[in-house]
C-alpha cells in the first residue's frame, strides 16, 4: 500500500470519529420535530469539532484526488 491510501484512511478514521463526536451533542427530540435550543453561535469545542470537520474533508478530497491522479 502506499502512503497516500495509509493516509486516506487514517483520515477517513477520523472523520468518522469528529461526526459521531459532532450528532453525540444533537439531542433526539430535534430529530423528531421538537424544537429543543437554538443556537445562534458554535462555541467551545463544538466550534472546534466543526472545523476540524471541514479540515478533515477537504483533506480526505485531497487525498482522494491524488490516488487518482498517482
Amino acid at each position: 500500500m502506499s502512503w497516500l491510501k495509509i493516509a486516506q484512511i487514517v483520515v477517513s478514521l477520523l472523520l468518522i470519529i469528529v461526526i459521531l463526536l459532532q450528532n453525540r451533542g444533537a439531542g433526539l427530540g430535534s430529530a423528531f420535530g421538537g424544537t429543543g435550543g437554538v443556537y445562534l453561535t458554535k462555541r467551545g469545542l463544538e466550534k472546534k469539532l466543526f472545523i476540524a470537520t471541514i479540515v478533515l474533508a477537504v483533506c480526505f478530497f485531497g487525498l482522494s484526488l491524488a490516488n487518482l491522479l498517482f
